[in-house]
Order: C-alpha cells, then sequence, then structure tokens
C-alpha cells in the first residue's frame, strides 16, 4: 500500500481550492512556507525541510523563500543557509490578536482556573490553524514541570484533545470538510481509528460538555477540552483545553473535578458577552 503523505500545512489536499478561479495557488503557497515555521523552529528551516512539510517540489520552495525574503517576511542566515521569520509576520499575528476580544477576557479566569489546579497545569485557548490547533492564549501555574507551549504553538487538530473537542462543536458543514481531509490524508486503518475517536469525542461533549483524553496526544500528557462559539458574530469557533503530565492529572480528577471547571469557565466567559 502506499502511504497518503500527511503535510503540516496541507498544501496537497487544498491546493487547488476547489477549482474556484479566484483561487490564486502561488499566494497559498507562499502562506503555506509561513504556516510551515513553528516556535520549536529557533534554529531556522532550509530549504529542503520547507518542502518536506509542505509537500512542495524543491524548486518551487526556493522561489518562494526568495519571493518572501525579498519581501521582509523572511531573513536569511548566511551561516546555516536557513530561514526565520521577519519581523513583518509579527505584526500580521499581533493585528490577530487585536481583533480577538475574548483572550483578554478569557485570560483572567485562565489563569485563575490553573492557579487553582496547580502542579504545571496549563490552561490554553486555540483556534483551528488548517490540520492543526493554534494557541492564541495560555495560562500556566506555578510548577517545575509543566508542557512548555504558549501563545502560537500549533497541536494536531485529529489528536489533540482541544482539536477533537473543536471538530465535536463545530458545524456540520465544517466537520465534513475536515473529515474529507483526513481521509485524504491518512491510510483507511488511520482513518478509521481517527473517526471513531472524533465520534466519542462528539458523544463525550454532547453529555457532559467536554472531551477527556487520556495519552491521547502524548503518552504522559492527560487534558480536557471544550468547544467554544462565541456569542459574537465575526469571532471564529474556539476550543479551551486544560492539560498537564498524567501523575498531577489522572483520569479521575479531570472527569469529576477539572472537567466540569473548565466547562464553567466557558460558561463565564460567555456570560460577559464574549
Amino acid at each position: 500500500m502506499v502511504r497518503k503523505r500527511a503535510t503540516d500545512s496541507g498544501l496537497e489536499a487544498s491546493d487547488k481550492g476547489d477549482g474556484d478561479r479566484q483561487f490564486v495557488t502561488a499566494l497559498h503557497r507562499g502562506l503555506g512556507i509561513l504556516r510551515a515555521f513553528r516556535p520549536s523552529d529557533k534554529a531556522g528551516l532550509g530549504n529542503s525541510e520547507l518542502a518536506e512539510r509542505t509537500g512542495l517540489p524543491n524548486s518551487t520552495v526556493s522561489r518562494l523563500t526568495f519571493t518572501l525574503l525579498k519581501s521582509g517576511y523572511l531573513v536569511y542566515d548566511d551561516g546555516t543557509g536557513r530561514y526565520r521569520m521577519g519581523v513583518p509576520v509579527l505584526s500580521l499575528g499581533y493585528a490577530c490578536l487585536a481583533g480577538m476580544q475574548v483572550r483578554e477576557t478569557a485570560q483572567v479566569y485562565m489563569q485563575e482556573l490553573a492557579d487553582e489546579a496547580g502542579d504545571g497545569v496549563l490552561v490554553a485557548l486555540g483556534g483551528r490553524d488548517d490540520m492543526a490547533m493554534t494557541y492564541i492564549a495560555a495560562a500556566r501555574s506555578p510548577g517545575v514541570i509543566s508542557l512548555q507551549l504558549s501563545v502560537g504553538s500549533r497541536i494536531s487538530l485529529t489528536r489533540s484533545s482541544m482539536g477533537q473537542a473543536y471538530i465535536a462543536g463545530t458545524s456540520v458543514t465544517e466537520r465534513k470538510e475536515i473529515i474529507e481531509r483526513i481521509k485524504a490524508r491518512y491510510d483507511p486503518d488511520r482513518v478509521n481509528e481517527i473517526l471513531e475517536r472524533l465520534e466519542e469525542a462528539r458523544e463525550q461533549v454532547a453529555q457532559r460538555g467536554f472531551f477527556c483524553t487520556i495519552g491521547g496526544w502524548q503518552r504522559d500528557v492527560n487534558a480536557v477540552a471544550v468547544p467554544y462559539r462565541s456569542q459574537q458574530p465575526d469571532t471564529p469557533m474556539l476550543a479551551f483545553n486544560l492539560g498537564g503530565y498524567s501523575f498531577a492529572l489522572p483520569k479521575e480528577r479531570l472527569e469529576d473535578d477539572l472537567g466540569p471547571r473548565l466547562v464553567e469557565l466557558v460558561h463565564m466567559v460567555n456570560r460577559v458577552g464574549y
């Protein structure tokens, strides 16, 4: 069996824009190059790594990185032959965050819950970024050991509690589109496993308001997550999660205490009008 290639930015799955003549493929690919960078890529990325992550040919990647370099969106290190994101990208990110009032409101409640939960717990708010979830707000409790994730971190849409809760709470149309993307990216056996997990997430959210994962994203990490749809029409679908290492967050604590408290946090945010 030929294994389907799953890339971080998913360019193969949507490179044709569903046949829409208004769709600008070159722009889509250029944005895919920027999306391929992760907060952990402190040393930067070379063209070959970008080609691997995006699924684009090396020649195409070279033209795109050259254009982004000349535009200031990438900077080049002559010593390493790698690219890093330029300052203009940062301005785009802050412009996005500034338009989401919910994150400022939620931050207070997130920090309160993180502090009360203790033991290096991380509470986060994220939105969908292609086939990933990107953190737009994060609150961390004191602790020597905690998850090294923060604003801008990207985690899997299909494997993380946040992503699966997001899919459980989104519209029928978007859920269908996500499932089609999953089928295009993974082998059939893997697809069945993912879809079973998504159905479990949908049922848990419907029954108790949150989704609990035990070692789903990483073997030693447990988490709960809640989908969030703002009352403000200009705010995109989001999701909250609370996670940490399994020794501090056993299943019973998540299901009996912290899961319901995360649901209450979401209700609190909704009550203040966001």
